[in-house]
């Protein structure tokens, strides 16, 4: 456990620029934004809590070419690898269904593998909550345990900082003028936030009476007929918001685009909620309903996730519930099921 002060994170980050698109949060109103940093960027926020903009937007883009011309060269995504400062650990999670879907089976994505090895991530504790967290009910601290190369922890004047790769500890060892020894009382000052911070993400689970994950067996298959569904349906206008912001969703679309000189296969992101994301050849859907696509998106997190990679496709982090312009509450949602009403 080393310490950096808040003028040598800044030193940090400046020189990370010369080999990574260093990408951190600002803070806008209410919410969080990644922006580009330049060294001149001056309202950016290390703390507080998760951007609004979900971590697999830096592996996995929006909009990407995947193949060009029909040559075995996969297109390079980016000119340099990205550094993502601030990252919380309800996005970190993500990365378990991420890299399930992505690069732990037979067909592996290049791209995506690519920028899982090469791309740097600076994560941070979280020091306050929104209304709408609820990470710990799905198993995930408001503080990082895994996934990342360099974790911050903010106390006076800087953070504490630990390393959980080879990449993060070889970044500290290489610019090691820059870190001090971490004190006892730094250590004793970041587990108090800590301890504060999970308890008013728990506050929050309380007020709200959202079940917690040992409670979610089964909630889906016995629910499957239920007629909540349809009503939940009722206000969902099928933007696929929901889906879109998620950590975890990772569904994608390929299309073929040609211009006057090449042909070029390109990947988007794509939404279970779209009335045509199953529709098959000869116009065949199994999801024709509304209702049946919102079902298919809360089966695939708390029962086909379960049960083919052993844990839950939610992370807490509670985006789908700011997005929505529905006002569909997840938490709400699963409350129902649990209690099967």
């Amino acid at each position: 456990m080393v310490y950096i002060s808040a003028g040598n994170l800044r030193r940090l980050l400046d020189i990370l620029q010369d080999d990574y698109g260093v990408y951190i949060p600002v803070k806008k109103g209410e919410q969080r934004f990644y922006r580009r940093y330049d060294g001149a960027l001056d309202d950016f926020v290390i703390g507080e809590v998760r951007a609004f903009e979900p971590l697999k937007a830096f592996f996995t883009r929006a909009r990407e070419k995947v193949a060009e011309g029909f040559g075995q060269d996969v297109p390079h995504a980016q000119d340099k690898p990205l550094a993502v400062v601030g990252v919380k650990a309800c996005d970190l999670k993500g990365f378990k269904v991420q890299d399930h879907v992505f690069a732990d089976h037979d067909f592996q994505d290049p791209l995506y593998i690519k920028n899982r090895r090469e791309n740097l991530i600076i994560s941070a504790d979280c020091t306050c909550v929104l209304d709408t967290c609820f990470c710990c009910a799905l198993g995930v601290t408001p503080f990082p345990t895994e996934n990342y190369d360099i974790n911050l922890s903010a106390v006076r004047g800087g953070y504490l900082v630990d390393a959980a790769s080879e990449k993060g500890r070889a970044l500290i060892a290489k610019h090691k003028s820059l870190f001090q020894e971490a004190k006892r009382e730094q250590e004793g000052d970041r587990d108090r936030q800590r301890a504060r911070v999970k308890a008013q993400v728990e506050e929050n689970i309380k007020r709200e009476g959202v079940p917690v994950q040992d409670r979610f067996g089964g909630i889906i298959e016995r629910n499957l007929e239920s007629k909540m569904w349809e009503e939940e349906a009722k206000a969902c206008v099928e933007c696929g918001a929901c889906t879109i912001i998620c950590p975890t969703c990772h569904c994608f679309l390929l299309y073929d685009q040609k211009d006057e000189e090449r042909m070029a296969r390109l990947r988007v992101w794509d939404s279970c909620m779209f009335k045509g994301y199953a529709r098959v050849a000869g116009g065949a859907n199994p999801r024709p309903k509304l209702w049946m696509r919102l079902r298919n998106r809360f089966d695939k997190k708390f029962n086909f996730f379960p049960k083919v990679a052993d844990f839950y496709a939610c992370t807490g982090c509670g985006r789908c519930i700011s997005a929505c312009p529905a006002k569909i509450d997840i938490r709400k949602v699963l409350k129902r099921l649990v209690n099967n009403v």
